[in-house]
C-alpha cells in the first residue's frame, strides 16, 4: 500500500517494477528490522530458548522487565539493530550469525509475511507470465480492502492506529457497474468553468501582452474579437507579432496553416520550439530565452497547459503546427517534474490519454465534489464589499491599541496613498483610539517606515512636486527593502534637477548618514527655513526619511505656521523638525533578480493578507504592485500546495482569482448573513473602496477627501461640494441615517504630545 500526497504523478504500471525477484528478500529484511514485528518474535524466541527469564525469585517477572531483558540481549548480539541510523556503515544493518536472530528473521519473513510468495510472483510478473492491469479509482478495489484493515502489525512502519490514513479512507460497497463508472468522472460544468477561468481575459494592449507573455502563443483562432484591436496596437509598438506557420518544417506534415499572436518576450524561445515558424515582424531578441529546442518546446507546452485545462496531446500540438509525439517528451518532463498529470477526465476524448496541469485538475476535483453546494458560487461585488470591512476591521469591527495599529500596518504594506490622508480617513476608521502618538511610537520604535515610493517607469519629479498631494507608504521596517524594489525608481533619476538647497541638505546627509535636524543645518550651512523647504523637496522625490511620522507632519505643516508664535501655550512651528528625530537618505533599492523573486512573493503575500482574494481587477489600485503576469506563476504555486484556493469567488471581478482559505470560509458567512442592515462611510482613497475599480464609479466624487456611504456593502451616497448624491432611491429616514453615517465619519487624530496643536486638517 502507498499513500500517495498532492505532489506525486508517475505512471502507475512503474509500481509493479519496484521490486524484483532477485531483491525482494534482502529489501524485506532490512525493511522487517525496524516494525514492531522483529521486536515481537524477538521476545518470544528468547523467552522459548531461555535466554530471558520468565520467573524472579519464584514470581513471573513483570512484562516491562522481560522487554528490557530482551533488549538488553539484543544490544549484545545486535547492536547495529538498536544502534542510530546515523551511525550505520553504508546505510544497511550486517545481520549477524546467531541462531536467534535468524530464527526471528525467519519467522517475521516466512511466518508474518510470505517472501517466498512473494519473490515467486514477480519472477512470474518478470517472465511475463502474470499481466499486472493499474486502474486509477477514487476508492479503494476490494483487492486492497484486506490491506486497508489490516492489523497495526501487518504494517511495516511504527504509526499508531489513530494517526493511520488508512482509517479515513471510505470504502463503498454493494455498487453496480455503472455506479462504479461514474465515481471517477469529472463534471462537464466544473471543466467548462474551469477553463474559462484559466483562459486569459483581455480588454486593452496591457492585458493583451500579459496574457501572449503567460500562454506563450495564441492561435488566431483562439483569439476573441475584442483582442485584435489591442494586438493591433501592440504590433504597432513592437510589443507584440504574428509567426506563421509555413515552409519545409513540421508544420506542413500536419497541413496547419495560420499564424500565431506571439509577446516579444517569447518570440525567440517560440522559433526554437517551432521550427519553420518565421515572424511577420523584425524584433530585437531579448535576453533569457532559452538555448536549447527541447527546453523551449517544454516551457511552451507548460504555458498552454496552464491556460487551456484537459487536453489531448493532440490537441495540444495542432496549433502550434506539432504532431503529438513531438510534444509527449515534453509533457513527459513536466509529469516528471509533477506539473503536468495524464488520465480520461473528459467524455470527447472517446478513451484518448488527456493531460492537465496539476493545479487546474486540483480545481475541477474541487468544483465536482461541491457543485451541489450553494456556497461555490460566486459573491457579488456589494457582498465582497462586507467581506473586506469585517476582513480589515471597519465599523463595527475596529480595533484598539498599538498592536492593533502595527497589524493594519501589515495588511497595508505597500499602498500608497497622500499622506494627510493616512491619518485623517484611513486609521481612524481602523483604530477606534487612534491619536498620532500610537503611529510616532512605532516609528520611534523602528517597527515601520514611511517613504514616497516611485514605481518604476513613473515620469521623472517637477519642481513643482509637493509632499501634500504625493503618495506615501508606510511599511514594516523588516519589508522597506522588499518594497522598494519594487516601488523606487533610480535615486540618480530622482536627484536630476534638485535645488542647490536639496543639493546640499543631501550631500550633508549622504556625508554625515543619518542627523538630526540641528546637525543638517549646521552641515549645510543653510537657514532653518531653507532646510524645511530642503526636506519637504526631498521627501517629494522619495529620497529621505525620518525616524518618527512627526517629521511628515512638520513637512505638510504650510509655511505660514511654522513661523512665530501662535497665542499662548502654543508651540514654535519651527520646532516640528527638532521633534522628528534623524533625517536620512534612502540607499539604492536591489536589482538583484534574486532580491526580485523575494520581492514578488511578499508582495504577492501582501496582497492576500489585505483583501483576502486577489485577482487583477484589484491591482488598478496598487502602483507598487508588480505585474500581474508575475504573480500569477507563484500564486498557481501556491494554489498547487495547498496553501490558497483559486477559482471564482467575485463574479464582477472576473478573470483568474485567488484567495486564502480563511478568507473563503468568511466570505461564505457574510453571504449567508442577508438580513443585516450595516451602514459605513468610506474615504475614495481607501484602499477598501471597490468602486472605483468596478462598477458605476463615473458619479461618485473623485477627490480623495470625500467619502462614500455604503449600505450593506453597495454605495448609496456620495459626498460632494454641493451636498450629498443620491446614489439609489432611499426613503427620508434612510437618508438622514446617511447624513448621521457621514457626520459620524473619522475625524483628524488627536494631537501626539510632542507635536501638540500645531498639526491641523489641511486639504490635499
Amino acid at each position: 500500500m502507498i499513500s500517495l500526497g498532492a505532489v506525486h504523478s508517475f505512471a502507475l504500471d512503474e509500481v509493479a517494477r519496484y521490486l524484483t525477484s532477485n531483491t525482494i528478500r534482502d529489501v524485506l529484511t532490512q525493511a522487517v528490522l525496524d516494525a514492531p514485528v522483529f521486536g515481537t518474535y524477538w521476545r518470544w524466541n528468547s523467552t522459548i530458548a531461555l535466554a530471558v527469564r520468565r520467573f524472579r525469585n519464584g514470581k513471573k517477572a513483570p512484562a516491562q522487565f522481560q522487554r528490557m531483558d530482551a533488549e538488553d540481549l539484543l544490544s549484545t548480539v545486535f547492536p547495529d539493530q538498536l544502534a542510530c541510523a546515523e551511525n550505520l556503515q553504508g546505510g544497511d544493518r550486517e545481520i549477524p550469525d546467531h541462531p536467534l536472530v535468524a530464527q526471528t528473521l525467519e519467522d517475521c519473513l516466512t511466518g508474518a509475511m510470505d517472501v517466498d510468495g512473494a519473490a515467486r510472483l514477480l519472477a512470474r510478473i518478470e517472465a511475463g507470465e502474470v499481466e499486472v492491469l493499474c486502474r486509477e479509482l477514487t476508492s479503494p478495489s476490494p483487492l486492497a480492502q484486506e490491506i486497508l484493515g489490516a492489523k497495526p502489525y501487518a504494517f511495516l512502519d511504527d504509526a499508531p492506529a489513530e494517526e493511520r490514513r488508512t482509517l479515513a479512507v471510505q470504502s463503498r460497497r454493494f455498487m453496480s457497474p455503472e455506479q462504479a463508472a461514474d465515481l471517477g468522472k469529472l463534471d462537464a460544468d466544473a471543466i467548462a468553468r474551469v477553463r474559462a477561468e484559466a483562459w486569459p481575459q483581455a480588454g486593452t494592449a496591457d492585458e493583451l501582452h500579459d496574457a501572449l507573455v503567460l500562454v506563450g502563443v495564441v492561435a488566431g483562432a483562439e483569439a476573441s474579437p475584442g483582442w485584435r484591436a489591442p494586438f493591433a496596437e501592440l504590433r504597432a509598438s513592437g510589443r507584440a507579432t504574428t509567426v506563421e506557420l509555413r515552409g519545409a518544417g513540421r508544420a506542413a506534415a500536419v497541413g496547419v496553416p495560420g499564424s500565431l499572436w506571439v509577446a516579444a518576450e517569447r518570440l525567440a524561445e517560440v522559433l526554437l520550439a517551432l521550427p519553420g515558424a518565421v515572424p511577420a515582424d523584425e524584433l530585437a531578441a531579448l535576453d533569457g530565452a532559452p538555448h536549447d529546442p527541447d527546453a523551449a518546446l517544454r516551457e511552451l507546452v507548460r504555458s498552454r497547459l496552464e491556460a487551456l485545462g484537459p487536453v489531448t496531446a493532440e490537441a495540444l500540438a495542432r496549433p502550434l503546427g506539432l504532431r503529438a509525439q513531438d510534444v509527449l517528451p515534453a509533457l513527459a518532463a513536466l509529469e516528471q517534474e509533477g506539473v503536468a498529470m495524464r488520465g480520461t477526465f473528459t467524455a470527447e476524448s472517446a478513451g484518448d490519454e488527456e493531460w492537465c496541469e496539476r493545479r487546474l485538475l486540483a480545481r475541477i476535483h474541487r468544483y465536482t465534489l461541491k457543485r451541489l453546494r450553494s456556497e461555490i458560487e460566486p459573491a457579488t461585488l456589494a457582498e465582497f464589499q462586507r467581506f473586506l470591512f469585517r476582513w480589515q476591521g471597519l465599523g463595527a469591527e475596529a480595533r484598539e491599541g498599538r498592536e492593533a495599529l502595527g497589524a493594519v500596518f501589515g495588511e497595508l504594506q505597500g499602498f500608497a496613498l497622500p499622506a494627510a490622508l493616512w491619518e485623517r480617513e484611513v486609521l481612524p476608521a481602523r483604530i477606534k483610539d487612534y491619536g498620532a502618538a500610537l503611529l510616532d511610537q512605532l516609528c520611534a520604535a523602528g517597527e515601520v517606515v514611511w517613504w514616497r515610493p516611485r514605481p518604476n517607469g513613473a515620469p521623472p519629479p517637477g519642481r513643482a512636486t509637493t509632499v501634500a498631494t504625493s503618495p506615501i507608504a508606510i511599511v514594516p521596517r523588516a519589508a522597506l527593502g522588499v518594497w522598494r524594489a519594487l516601488g523606487s525608481a533610480d535615486p540618480d533619476a530622482a536627484r536630476e534637477g534638485l535645488s542647490g538647497a536639496a543639493e546640499r541638505v543631501a550631500a550633508a546627509l549622504d556625508a554625515r548618514g543619518a542627523s538630526f535636524f540641528v546637525d543638517i543645518v549646521q552641515a549645510s550651512g543653510l537657514l532653518r527655513v531653507q532646510v524645511e523647504d530642503a526636506l519637504g523637496e526631498l521627501v517629494a522625490r522619495g529620497l529621505v526619511t525620518a525616524d518618527s511620522f512627526h517629521g511628515l507632519r512638520a513637512v505638510l505643516t504650510p509655511q505660514s505656521r511654522r513661523r512665530g508664535f501662535r497665542g499662548r501655550g502654543r508651540f514654535r512651528g519651527a520646532a516640528a523638525f527638532d521633534a522628528a528625530g534623524r533625517w536620512a537618505l534612502l540607499g539604492r533599492p536591489s536589482d538583484a533578480p534574486s532580491e526580485r523573486t523575494e520581492a514578488v512573493a511578499h508582495a504577492a503575500k501582501a496582497l492576500l493578507r489585505r483583501y483576502g482574494v486577489v485577482c487583477r481587477a484589484l491591482l488598478a489600485r496598487e502602483p507598487l504592485a508588480p505585474p500581474w503576469r508575475e504573480l500569477l506563476p507563484f500564486y498557481r504555486s501556491a494554489e498547487a500546495r495547498g496553501e490558497i484556493r483559486g477559482g471564482r469567488f467575485v463574479e464582477p471581478l472576473g478573470g483568474e482569482q485567488f484567495a486564502l482559505i480563511e478568507a473563503v470560509e468568511q466570505l461564505r458567512r457574510v453571504r449567508r448573513a442577508q438580513g443585516a442592515d450595516e451602514w459605513l462611510a468610506l474615504s475614495v482613497a481607501d484602499p477598501l473602496n471597490l468602486a472605483s475599480v468596478v462598477g458605476d464609479a463615473a458619479r461618485a466624487s473623485t477627490a480623495p477627501s470625500r467619502r462614500l456611504v455604503f449600505r450593506n456593502g453597495a454605495v448609496v451616497a456620495a459626498e460632494s461640494g454641493a451636498g450629498i448624491d443620491w446614489r439609489v432611491a432611499l426613503a427620508p429616514a434612510e437618508q438622514r441615517r446617511a447624513a448621521a453615517t457621514l457626520e459620524q465619519a473619522p475625524s483628524s487624530p488627536r494631537p501626539g504630545p510632542a507635536f501638540g496643536a500645531g498639526y491641523r486638517r489641511t486639504s490635499v
